[in-house]
């Protein structure tokens, strides 16, 4: 790893921000070299976030300064930021799926000829941008038909393409596979390599040890510490993270598996119409379910929530058979899900946190008369937001304003007012932190005690070898292997999850 200069580029001073009813950032301070990254970590809420869309020009700090080259700087617009070399890769991405991927580098800043687009100049730059980042995709190819990793190093050249000297990574590789992953991260020491500065935030601490010349800390808007060479380990960033030790990160215990609360016979997905699915989830049990990217895991869990129909098969709750026509049907037979995308599917972010803990039972507020019985929502609101330890000033704040660990425990309280039989969790502690992980694989033990059958989907290896008492292992849209907690390890669900049927057999 060469040493980073030791030149300040962007320097951030006492900077503070508030919104109504809290302080996101209080007199924060941060530095980055030339050729840096610095990996920004903290718990959801933390300010990371707030502190990014400031540097980007996205929102203005109250008080405080930012310098960039040693210069003072007011960042009050994107293209502000821009012209100071500033550059923010969002986590949702931000790319025209129905444009080329050269139109979408240069999307407004087109190259021109006569006064129209250039488009042989516009192709050529965009070449030698992928070409930089190794990227091996037709500048003329549409951006929907990439995948998601390579949408992400699309991003990342149209910030070059501006001549970016700190790039700002959101959670890059939260939805990449682990191939796509590994190439993202080369190419962030690729960049490193060529004296570009990264301000790298991320809640996966390996990616953290392994990149970061330098690590901050934020905690509930304030700087926490910071770490350097062997300081940078997992250990030490929980601790400054969240102020406390946590000892015990996986919360199982085990229980006494129950009656079949979840059966599934020859059931097959329209997504893999070839395949049949069998097996049972009993009362007391927590069940994991992994595979890599496009094994059929979500497309499983839309079919047993009555998202899409099944095209062959039956799901039985509590040894009944149910008919799945839709979501309503789930949910009156006592299936919950707690979807992939809680911004998407599982949360109205211009809500209330009371209007949607109450969502899932608004039948059962409703009175004789049709109208709802508000008094019973906030009582079931106030009981789950002490319950699931929801920071927000009140429950008539909107769930935009919470950090991600708070909105997903919202979006579990709407489903445990209502007390499911069955608890579908894909990718139950995507995007949130350490802290808020930890009470959420809590909550899945607690829950577990009390008789709810767990089905929950995980691309976190660890997750699953810490939280599961038996895995399924899906390939291409089928279980190919079938492992108790004793048998569970990297190796033998990664031999399965690659589709190794002589493994599988065995």
């Amino acid at each position: 790893m060469n040493a980073p200069d030791t030149s300040p580029l962007l320097v951030v001073e006492n900077v503070t921000k508030r919104f109504p009813g809290v302080t996101a950032l209080n007199k924060v301070h941060l530095s980055l070299s030339k050729g840096e990254v610095l990996a920004l970590i903290g718990e959801n809420g933390a300010g990371k976030s707030t502190l990014m869309k400031i540097l980007a020009g996205v929102q203005l700090p109250d008080e405080g300064s930012i310098h960039v080259g040693g210069r003072k700087v007011r960042l009050d617009s994107v293209h502000a930021a821009q012209a100071n070399g500033i550059a923010l890769i969002h986590q949702e991405l931000n790319l025209s799926g129905n444009l080329s991927v050269a139109a979408n580098i240069f999307l407004g800043r087109e190259p021109l000829r006569c006064g129209l687009i250039d488009g042989k100049k516009t192709r050529d730059d965009a070449q030698l941008l992928l070409a930089r980042l190794g990227l091996d995709v037709s500048p003329d190819a549409i951006v929907d038909t990439l995948s998601i990793g390579q949408q992400q190093l699309v991003e990342i050249a149209r910030a070059l393409s501006v001549n970016a000297q700190v790039l700002i990574m959101d959670e890059p590789t939260s939805s990449l596979s682990q191939h796509e992953t590994e190439r993202m991260m080369e190419v962030v020491k690729g960049l490193r390599g060529r004296g570009v500065s990264v301000i790298y935030i991320s809640h996966r601490l390996g990616e953290i040890k392994e990149l970061a010349d330098r690590v901050t800390v934020f905690r509930d808007g304030e700087n926490a510490g910071d770490l350097m060479g062997d300081e940078i380990n997992h250990s030490r960033m929980v601790q400054l993270m969240v102020g406390r030790d946590i000892s015990q990160f996986y919360v199982r215990t085990p229980h006494d598996a129950g009656d079949i609360a979840l059966e599934v016979k020859d059931l097959r997905t329209p997504a893999n119409p070839g395949c049949c699915l069998n097996f049972a989830v009993r009362s007391r049990e927590i069940v994991g379910i992994a595979g890599l990217v496009g094994a059929g895991r979500t497309e499983l869990f839309e079919v047993l929530f009555g998202v899409e129909p099944a095209v062959s098969g039956t799901v039985s709750v509590d040894g009944r058979k149910i008919s799945l026509r839709s979501p309503l049907d789930a949910i009156q037979s006592g299936i919950a899900l707690v979807p992939e995308d809680r911004k998407q599917q599982g949360i109205i972010l211009e809500m209330t946190v009371r209007t949607n803990i109450g969502l899932a039972g608004l039948r059962q507020y409703q009175k004789k008369a049709g109208f709802l019985n508000a008094a019973q929502e906030a009582k079931d609101a106030a009981f789950m937001i002490e319950r699931l330890g929801i920071k927000t000033p009140n429950e008539h704040q909107l769930a935009q304003y919470l950090s991600g660990g708070n909105q997903q425990k919202v979006v579990l309280g709407k489903w445990l007012a209502i007390t499911p039989k069955v608890l579908l969790l894909d990718e139950p502690t995507r995007g949130i932190d350490v802290g808020a992980k930890q009470e959420i694989y809590a909550l899945m033990d607690e829950l577990a005690k009390k008789g709810v059958a767990i089905l929950f989907v995980s691309s976190e290896m660890e997750e699953i070898l810490g939280m599961s008492d038996r895995t399924l292992v899906m390939h291409e849209g089928q279980i190919t292997g079938e492992l108790l907690r004793d048998e569970l390890s990297e190796e033998a669900i990664m031999q399965r999850a690659i589709g190794n049927s002589a493994v599988a057999a065995g």
